[in-house]
């Protein structure tokens, strides 16, 4: 089967419909003056941009790498290659639930991160020389799962790795299938910040009212959607056999250098728990946000402010996570328990976000859910 295990299972939980519980919010039009301007010109200048911002630096350093190893090929500058692919992946995190603007319009996220890869057809596209990373069909073949691939999983050691770029028969191939996946990247995280530096900061900020399309409604949505099938459910959920009913080792982020794979659910973890904050990028500093909104409402679950709820879960599920392997492929082997664990203290705040938060701010949920949350 050419697509991947993981693009199966996604599509299945994401077609299959709506969720009775979750996606059943009753809402109308907003009442209260909460000044939504001000919270998206917080998330736009402070959040979104300075976030772009730092990741497109690290992918140009990517870039940069990249072409010092294709013209010096040896096992130091492939690990100065691996490195700074690693701070790429990292800055990732920071950036990955903003799909919205340019970065929806590109299909950003499943261009840059789909996993686990294909390798059949990475190794197609290398024999070949011919592939079109345009194509929806190729979101599998590219991006940081295919860069893992190709510095990780060719060979089990860095200088069997490097023969794949020099005494290879095809040597030129792999070195050009590598330059051309990060011009890729490159280029698509150009157009995204160029976009939001550009005209579409200011369409942002000025769709400050409550429809369905409009900017508060739209990244709210993208930010729970984010938060349930890219966090919770792609990163710890598939890999430890929640949806399947078996484990599946071989699904995690960075399969191929997974010692990384858990510092990329923090980082992920936390860039999500500081948009939620309002939390200025690289500052302590914040400003409003959702959690402002939802303390603005008033918004009170069980005796509790509901924002409290929330951090608190953030939290624990944190607390939680820390008591992994760095390797989840190697924890989803070796005792699975602590990742369901880890999932089930995720899935609280699905509630908290999805249902709890949603109903306060009178936003309708935009997406199907079909993995019964």
């Amino acid at each position: 089967m050419k697509k991947s295990l993981f693009l199966a299972l996604v599509t299945l939980f994401f077609i299959a419909g709506c969720s009775s519980s979750d996606d059943s919010n009753d809402t109308g039009d907003i009442t209260d003056n909460f000044d939504r301007k001000a919270l998206l010109t917080n998330i736009a200048d402070n959040i979104v941009i300075p976030s772009y911002e730092s990741f497109s630096t690290d992918i140009t350093a990517l870039k940069t790498a990249t072409s010092t190893f294709i013209a010096t090929t040896d096992a130091a500058n492939l690990v100065a290659l691996r490195n700074a692919w690693i701070k790429a992946y990292t800055s990732w995190q920071s950036v990955s639930m903003f799909e919205i603007g340019k970065a929806e319009e590109l299909s950003l996220r499943n261009f840059m991160n789909v996993y686990p890869v294909t390798v059949a057809e990475i190794e197609a596209n290398i024999t070949s020389g011919t592939y079109d990373f345009t194509s929806v069909t190729k979101q599998d073949e590219q991006g940081f799962g295919a860069l893992d691939y190709l510095l990780n999983g060719l060979s089990g050691t860095d200088t069997g790795i490097v023969e794949f770029y020099t005494t290879n028969a095809n040597a030129a191939g792999y070195k050009k299938y590598l330059s051309d996946l990060v011009n890729r990247m490159s280029d698509l995280t150009g157009q995204v910040l160029n976009d939001w530096k550009g005209s579409y900061r200011g369409t942002f900020i000025s769709n400050s009212g409550s429809s369905a399309t409009s900017s508060l409604d739209k990244l709210t949505n993208d930010f729970i959607f984010h938060y349930e099938k890219h966090l919770r459910a792609a990163k710890i959920g598939i890999p430890a056999g929640v949806f399947s009913g078996s484990p599946l080792d071989t699904t995690v982020e960075a399969f191929y250098k997974a010692d990384i794979s858990k510092a990329l659910f923090n980082a992920n973890l936390s860039a999500l728990q500081d948009f939620f904050n309002g939390k200025h990028f690289g500052s302590t500093t914040t400003g409003e946000s959702l959690k402002t909104y939802l303390d603005f409402l008033n918004t009170i679950k069980n005796g509790v402010d509901l924002s409290t709820l929330i951090n608190n879960q953030f939290n624990t599920a944190r607390t939680k996570a820390s008591s992994l392997a760095d390797d989840l492929s190697s924890q989803v082997r070796t005792n699975n328990t602590l990742m369901t664990q880890t999932y089930d203290e995720l899935q609280k705040n699905v509630v908290f976000l999805k249902v709890d938060m949603l109903s306060a701010m009178s936003i309708r949920v935009d997406f199907v859910d079909a993995d019964g949350d």
